[in-house]
């Protein structure tokens, strides 16, 4: 098991690394907006599709074609846990490193969106405050680190689920 996990885990985060990084180059034209929400969930969408390609692997060439719902949730599970572990340590690296005023530029955008909604003065003011207090928040590396980690963990999860659902086998044995 630690073999496919470890092959397909890490090709699922570095995959999603890649990505991420490409997908930063273009972020001034990306923006935080719907568009932005599509290319970074779908990119994580089409990592975490290794899953199914780790579980199978692990169901035909490690469990001789037979898996338990639980098993192949335990195996999908250790590779979204590898995966994310990877764009977490690239986010580090691209947010200390490359795009420390990142939490500056989404402040911009949602104050603008706020903005544009027709936020009152007592709303912006309200806005500007939480975001101030968020700013202070990430600063913590760990608290960072647990953010960045919840990002790609649910869309993971999902991918888990559905892998193991659609991809467990009972044994010849146990089917008779």
């Amino acid at each position: 098991m630690r073999k496919t996990v470890l092959t397909y885990g890490l090709a699922a985060g570095a995959l999603m690394s890649a990505l991420m990084l490409v997908t930063m180059r273009f972020h001034d034209r990306i923006g935080f907006g719907t568009t932005g929400l599509l290319v970074g969930y779908a990119s994580m969408a089409l990592a975490f599709l290794l899953v199914f390609a780790g579980v199978k692997a692990y169901r035909d060439q490690v469990a001789g074609g037979a898996v338990t719902f639980g098993r192949a949730f335990q195996v999908g599970l250790l590779i979204t846990v590898l995966a994310s572990a990877c764009y977490v340590a690239t986010w580090q690296v691209v947010y200390y490193k490359f795009m420390p005023d990142f939490l500056d530029q989404y402040a911009a955008y949602s104050l603008a969106e706020a903005k544009k909604a027709g936020a009152t003065a007592a709303q912006l003011a309200a806005t500007t405050q939480e975001m101030a207090a968020f700013k202070e928040l990430y600063k913590n590396p760990l608290v960072n680190i647990g953010f960045a980690f919840l990002e790609p963990l649910p869309v993971g999860l999902l991918f888990t689920l559905t892998a193991a659902g659609v991809l467990r086998r009972k044994g010849r044995a146990e089917a008779a």
